[in-house]
C-alpha cells in the first residue's frame, strides 16, 4: 500500500455516497453512462491531482488486500467501507505515522479542518496544518497523507 491509496479509496467511497443521494436525479439508460464517466483514471486524475498511471496502480493495490472490489454491473471500482473504516482506525497511524514539525502558514487539517474544528478539541493551542504558501491558516505543519492531497483539498 502506498499513502495515496489511502486518498483514492475516500475518493472512490465519496463517489459512491454521491451516487446514492443523486440517483433521483438521474433518469433512464443514461445513469449507468453517467456513473461510469467520474470513475475513469482521467475523471480521478482530475478530481486527486493523483496520474492516471498511478490511479489504475492504485486501484489494482486496493483490489489485491481487499480494500476494493469491482462492481460487477458497472466494472467500476467499489470501496469496502467496512475494512477501509478498520484500517483508518486501528492501522494508519501504525503505517503511516504523523509527527508535528515547525510553525509554518499553510491549509487546516486534522481537528483543525473547517469541518471539525468547533466539533473536536485539542490540548495545544496550534493548529494542524499542511504546509502551503497559499494557505490561510498558521500552525505546526504535519505532512500530508500524499503529496497532492493538498491539490484535493
Amino acid at each position: 500500500m502506498k499513502r495515496q491509496d489511502i486518498g483514492l479509496l475516500l475518493k472512490l467511497y465519496s463517489l459512491q455516497k454521491q451516487e446514492g443521494d443523486n440517483q433521483s436525479n438521474l433518469s433512464g439508460e443514461s445513469q449507468p453512462d453517467a456513473i461510469i464517466s467520474r470513475y475513469t483514471a482521467r475523471a480521478l486524475e482530475q478530481e486527486t491531482g493523483i496520474s492516471k498511471s498511478q490511479i489504475n496502480l492504485s486501484i489494482r493495490r486496493c483490489y489485491d488486500v481487499g480494500l476494493a472490489r469491482r462492481d460487477r454491473r458497472l466494472g467500476v471500482p467499489r470501496v469496502n467501507t467496512q475494512v477501509l473504516f478498520d484500517f483508518i482506525v486501528h492501522g494508519l497511524k501504525l503505517v503511516f505515522p504523523v509527527k508535528p514539525m515547525e510553525v509554518t502558514r499553510g491549509i487546516a487539517t486534522a481537528f483543525s479542518a473547517p469541518i471539525l474544528k468547533d466539533k473536536l478539541m485539542s490540548a495545544g493551542e496550534l493548529a494542524m496544518v499542511w504546509p502551503d504558501a497559499r494557505g490561510d491558516t498558521k500552525g505546526q505543519s504535519i505532512e500530508p497523507l500524499f503529496s497532492s492531497s493538498r491539490y484535493a483539498a
